[in-house]
């Protein structure tokens, strides 16, 4: 599992799923490095086909990372975050 590979210990967060009886599995998608922004992994992991509905998802608060809305298309997702959208959650991995 992917979460491991970081080494740093996991903040306990709300994860915006919980009110579902069963929450989404986590995909894994492998970037070949260290980091990316959350517009390019949202089209590189498939959740979204453009730049501009990449911008619209996030700007309209439908976009999580780690259980949160993110509104930031330039956040740079480390290994080990999750980001979540229309009930598919996806993990960032090397």
């Amino acid at each position: 599992m992917c979460a491991t590979v970081t080494g740093r210990p996991r903040k306990h967060r709300v994860d915006y799923y919980s009110g579902m009886t069963n929450p989404a599995p986590i995909e894994d998608v492998p970037i070949g490095g260290e980091v990316i922004r959350l517009g390019q992994f949202l089209k590189f992991a498939g959740l979204l086909d453009s730049g501009g509905d990449v911008k619209e998802a996030i700007l309209h608060g439908a976009v999580a990372v780690n259980g949160e809305v993110d509104r930031r298309r330039g956040r740079q997702l480390q290994v080990g975050d999750i980001v979540g959208f229309d009930g598919r959650r996806v993990r960032v991995c090397p």
